[in-house]
């Protein structure tokens, strides 16, 4: 015991400081959050150690605000704020162009034959082609209603 006691009663700011930069490394390397919420208390504890008069004597309390601010922390992490521990998902258009198409207003440049001609969505123009082989004039208001590779899938607006 008096080992122990010989390395914690030196416990400053600069210890609790470097305590905290390690962790937040480790919490880097693993990616949980539960590191983090105890890093954050050992930087609560060497603001207290620097800046509070008395505590940077007293090593147990130091350790016992570190514990304290940990538990509490790492408890708020798991129910407030739990909401970071999941990945979130990516929009469902980001980086598919053409499911972005979908619902939009377009007009037809070009005839349609068969089927299949061109639409005009915004300032591009796109191949399309008419749900259930529907066939549409140039100038023709239609709505994209789905997408096949490149082309787009169009009704009557």
């Amino acid at each position: 015991m008096g080992v122990l006691v010989d390395l914690l009663t030196p416990l400053s700011a600069w210890h609790w400081l470097a305590i905290a930069l390690i962790l937040l490394g480790f919490e880097m390397a693993v990616g949980t959050f539960d590191l983090l919420w105890v890093s954050v208390a050992a930087f609560v504890t060497a603001a207290f150690s620097a800046f509070v008069p008395g505590l940077s004597e007293d090593w147990q309390i130091q350790l016992v605000l570190f514990f304290a601010v940990s538990v509490a922390l790492v408890a708020l992490g798991r129910t407030v704020f739990a909401g970071l521990r999941h990945v979130a998902n990516e929009h469902p258009t980001l980086n598919k162009r053409m499911d972005s198409l979908i619902g939009r207003r377009g007009e037809v440049a070009a005839d349609f034959s068969a089927g299949m001609g061109r639409v005009r969505i915004g300032d591009t123009e796109w191949s399309a082609e008419g749900v259930d082989g529907a066939n549409f004039n140039a100038g023709d208001a239609v709505i994209v209603d789905g997408t096949d590779s490149t082309t787009v899938k169009v009704r009557a607006a």
